[in-house]
């Protein structure tokens, strides 16, 4: 009986990847060296948040699955972490996420933080950037993807597989690298 339960729970698993899947939108992200896709977006603070604000400045706009999800609080708190370290190298960083500016504004309060993040509800900024989104059943949201912008407005890098725990390092690393 306890065989078939788990021969159960792992069909069940497997349809559900299977259907993960096949509903992902897969994209390329934008190319490095072109010119950086403009936007506006609302945040967890009024006003709106448009790149043109961010004009001759590195910008680390990096897009994420969920507020208050374990990875993507790691990440936040590894950014708010070394907010300091961007500012020293005229970086500013903005989160992007399909949830909303209330949900923003929660997880910023909850989680003490103090950068931007950005509601790209209806993925218009993701589609732009080449984001992939992940489709399941009750629920949508993008990968894990950064796209760092140059101060003259050129993506000069982009990560597609991110490791929450040790990704603000990499940007760093690759902001100071190039600033040389």
């Amino acid at each position: 009986m306890k065989r078939i339960a788990t021969l159960a729970a792992s069909a069940a698993l497997v349809i559900a990847a299977s259907v993960f899947a096949t509903r992902s939108h897969a994209a390329d992200l934008v190319a490095t060296g072109t010119p950086a896709p403009a936007f506006t977006l609302p945040s967890q603070d009024s006003p709106a948040v448009s790149l043109s604000d961010y004009k001759g400045k590195w910008v680390v706009l990096y897009f994420y699955p969920k507020d208050k999800t374990q990875g993507c609080t790691i990440e936040a708190h590894n950014f708010q972490r070394d907010l300091d370290k961007y500012k020293a190298l005229n970086a500013v960083v903005l989160g992007v996420s399909l949830d909303s500016a209330d949900s923003h504004r929660s997880f910023c309060s909850k989680e003490s933080l103090t950068f931007k993040l950005l509601a790209d509800t209806d993925h218009k900024v993701g589609d732009a950037y080449g984001v992939t989104v992940h489709d399941m059943p009750g629920m949508k949201f993008e990968a894990r993807e950064t796209v760092l912008i140059s101060p003259s407005g050129k993506v000069a890098k982009t990560w597609d597989k991110v490791d929450p725990a040790v990704h603000s390092e990499e940007v760093l690393a690759a902001i100071s690298s190039m600033k040389k």
